[in-house]
């Protein structure tokens, strides 16, 4: 939806202009009030998002292989595709979302995942089911990225960090939940009407997401300034708390939008964009190691459903990682150290479970949880770090997130390969290359802290005059936007 006219706006906040306060009990619980409508369905959302994209795994395991006779290199290239795919799309998707109420696309796109997933069930080869793969890549793509843009439209920088961390849980609870659901559908409904195990799992779970968007969107608010169910009010404190934070709204204010071609050429022409897509990168390539953990746990000892529902624990450790670290981060307002913590937690993991071998399984097994959860953790830290530092316009911090989260997901295309059936039972090169991602990744977020103190981001954002005159109206917003990152 398009921002408003000037005078419009102008005219529907008068009597409120000065009324804002920061910290004051009105914007709390305007907080309150987003939150339970944002923060639950987002979440809801992105458990069957993950569970439509990472069930593959379960299904791998529970007889899919089996059925469809291919071997490591083929599983590795039905992965993959989903990546490309979705690489591709993510940017256009961004820039597509910023004009659009997100209520409704959102939703929308569930649906439409909701049913491609739901074909893998009548694939009758691996050709087709990377093919189905790919066209599911095509609507995820305007999911994620979506949603992290979405909430820096909503929430101050440091705020981000607790409600991402509660909507990325969906990851682990997604995870633990495909497990116990892979093992309970595939051992009852296997041969029923048909159909095997693996089959009605990925045509249950797909009908499901589609079923959810068909309600979300009635839940959902859109934009800050353009939301019927806030009053003028709360609109005006919803779009002046972000501009109080130093954050570009969408349809949030008198200003004139740039051109997507514009929008563009500043988030491709800013380096720390670029610093933040090597650094995501490597946190994708680790987390690539999600779809191997059914096997992982195969190579320890368990077997049938039992290794299904051993899964359970480590996603469940998973989910502790993310809301400790997320949730210290916003309350200390720090990034960089966070990120390193979690990643040097998950290597020296890593180090141990290759160290022990395969005699001490009892060991391998609670370090595979810690370094799990360390990966978990650093990946919504990378992310969410790029809307702390672009700010401004909105339309380049659309695609700044979905620039970085696209190339950042695209060392899931290699890192699929990562795991290869060959190198097992002990998966060094996995392990190997998964342990120098992770230990990377905490050296170069020390190397990007100490360059944003030495190159302030503001003036590096973009040549907007809004924000120029922001800062010289609020001149100690500065420092805080250049600290604490």
């Amino acid at each position: 939806m398009s921002p408003k006219p000037e005078q419009e706006w102008r005219e529907e906040f008068t009597g409120v202009m000065d009324k804002y306060q920061p910290g004051s009990e009105a914007e709390r619980k305007l907080v309150r009030k987003i939150d339970m409508r944002i923060v639950p369905t987002i979440w809801l959302l992105y458990v069957v998002s993950y569970l439509d994209r990472a069930n593959i795994g379960n299904a791998e395991t529970g007889g899919m292989q089996k059925d469809l006779g291919y071997g490591s290199n083929q599983y590795s290239v039905i992965l993959l595709m989903f990546f490309v795919s979705y690489v591709i799309f993510e940017i256009p998707s961004n820039m597509i979302l910023t004009r659009l109420r997100p209520s409704f696309y959102l939703s929308g796109v569930a649906v439409l995942w909701g049913g491609i997933a739901a074909c893998l069930a009548a694939c009758n080869s691996w050709q087709q089911l990377a093919g189905v793969r790919f066209a599911l890549g095509v609507i995820e793509a305007g999911f994620a990225p979506g949603v992290a843009y979405y909430l820096s439209s909503w929430y101050k920088r440091h705020e981000l960090a607790k409600r991402y961390s509660i909507y990325y849980t969906a990851t682990a609870i997604s995870g633990a939940f495909s497990g116990l659901l892979a093992g309970v559908i595939i051992e009852h409904l296997d041969g029923k009407h048909g159909l095997a195990g693996w089959k009605w799992l990925l045509l249950i779970e797909g009908v499901v997401a589609s079923g959810v968007g068909c309600f979300t969107w009635m839940v959902l608010p859109d934009w800050p300034s353009t939301t019927s169910w806030l009053t003028p009010e709360e609109r005006f404190i919803a779009v002046q708390r972000l501009a109080y934070d130093g954050i570009g709204t969408n349809g949030g204010g008198p200003r004139e939008e740039p051109t997507h071609g514009q929008a563009f050429r500043m988030a491709v022409g800013d380096w720390r964009v670029w610093i933040l897509v090597v650094m995501y990168m490597l946190a994708t390539g680790s987390q690539t190691i999600q779809y191997f953990i059914p096997t992982l746990v195969g190579q320890l000892g368990y077997s049938g459903n039992s290794k299904q529902f051993m899964t359970i624990p480590i996603y469940a450790v998973a989910l502790v990682g993310i809301l400790g670290f997320c949730f210290i981060s916003d309350i200390r307002k720090e990034r960089a150290n966070y990120i390193s913590i979690a990643c040097i937690l998950s290597g020296i993991s890593f180090i141990i479970i290759i160290a022990v071998g395969d005699n001490h399984k009892t060991v391998q097994y609670p370090f595979l949880c810690f370094a799990v959860a360390g990966i978990y953790a650093a990946c919504p830290l990378t992310l969410l770090w790029v809307s702390n530092i672009i700010d401004h316009p909105s339309e380049k911090r659309a695609i700044s997130i979905a620039l970085v989260n696209a190339l950042g997901n695209s060392a899931s295309i290699y890192g699929a390969f990562l795991w290869p059936s060959t190198t097992g039972p002990r998966y060094l090169q996995g392990f190997g290359v998964t342990t120098a991602f992770v230990f990377l990744l905490a050296i170069l977020a020390q190397v990007n802290k100490a360059l944003l103190k030495k190159f302030p981001s503001v003036g590096l954002n973009d040549n907007n005059a809004t924000e120029k005159a922001y800062h010289q109206e609020h001149p100690e917003k500065q420092s805080e936007t250049t600290s604490n990152v």
